[in-house]
């Protein structure tokens, strides 16, 4: 639980499902980058590369303020 949070969290619209949790010290939202390429793939019919495509441009790319989620892999990165 954050104890203390004095700003209104943001979040990536249509993707609460890959919400996994809230960074401790401001309460932001994180997200998993892989389920949200899921979610793309199989809502919105994307192929791997148009769901990063996608990701990159539309997603991890838009800064909306101090609040702005955080997007994390969650699996092997090597």
């Amino acid at each position: 639980m954050i104890a203390h949070i004095e700003k209104e969290q943001i979040k990536a619209d249509g993707f609460d499902e890959a919400i996994i949790g809230q960074e401790y010290n401001d309460g932001r939202y994180v997200y998993s980058i892989e389920r949200i390429l899921e979610i793309l793939m199989l809502r919105d019919d994307m192929t791997m590369d148009d769901a990063m495509d996608y990701f990159s441009f539309n997603i991890a790319g838009a800064y909306v303020g101090e609040m702005t989620p955080l997007y994390i892999w969650i699996g092997d990165t090597q």
